[in-house]
């Protein structure tokens, strides 16, 4: 096992036992394996994908307390990033992975198979939809996601799944401010208040990243997600 999972999740304060370890291993596997036959991540080397995706995924511990919530929701989930490494780290989350490619659901579900992974569930569908649902709508404590999205279209994806008091976490790289700045109005249109913008350099590395925090903090109008496609096109102003 390389040594260096361990030492940059120390630098995050995470401590992780003999199966965590083994869990991100096997992730790491089938990532490349799986990778081969479709196209997952352009990142597979062990060192990149340890910095880039899972510490990167991780890194939300230095400004959220993950042991204070239950709930959580990855909308554009991708090759499970950051869902299935919160959910090895944290294994008290019950954490829903939402893509709208269903090769990806796919190697998902086999992953959280060979894992043995419990609490953690695959959705195969547009996160217009889905919000729509009274099984999904405004259920979780929090929502994550790394899709790479302007914010008032992410926030129109998101926001939606949260609950009063809730909490939706974008991941970023670079500037973000003029993004940041832009989608103000459509945050509150759809509940949301920003709290906080954190700016970071992942550990050991000179990649800057930010999170953009926001609090749910009324309930979503109905008519929010808009149907699929136009939160893209036609994002809120």
């Amino acid at each position: 096992m390389n040594q260096l999972l361990e030492i940059k999740l120390k630098e995050l304060n995470i401590q992780i036992n003999e199966i965590q370890k083994k869990q991100f291993d096997t992730f790491y596997s089938m990532l490349v394996e799986w990778n081969k036959v479709m196209n997952l991540t352009g990142i597979t080397e062990y060192e990149e994908v340890i910095e880039k995706h899972f510490v990167d995924s991780l890194s939300i511990v230095n400004i959220f307390d993950l042991s204070e919530i239950n709930t959580v929701i990855d909308v554009g989930t991708g090759a499970g990033f950051p869902g299935i490494p919160l959910k090895i780290a944290f294994p008290h989350l019950k954490i829903t992975l939402l893509d709208s490619l269903n090769k990806r659901i796919n190697f998902l579900d086999s992953v959280i198979d060979e894992l043995k992974l419990d609490g953690i569930y695959t959705i195969h569908g547009r996160a217009e939809d889905f919000a729509k649902k009274d099984d999904y709508r405004e259920r979780y404590d929090l929502c994550v996601s790394r899709a790479v999205a302007n914010l008032s279209t992410l926030s129109e994806y998101c926001l939606p799944y949260i609950r009063v008091g809730g909490m939706f976490i974008s991941y970023k790289s670079g500037d973000v401010d003029d993004e940041v700045l832009e989608s103000k109005k459509a945050i509150s249109i759809l509940g949301g208040k920003l709290d906080n913008v954190v700016k970071f350099q992942l550990p050991g590395t000179d990649i800057n990243r930010s999170f953009i925090k926001i609090e749910k903090i009324k309930n979503t109008g109905k008519k929010y997600p808009r149907k699929a496609g136009l939160p893209s096109k036609e994002p809120l102003k």
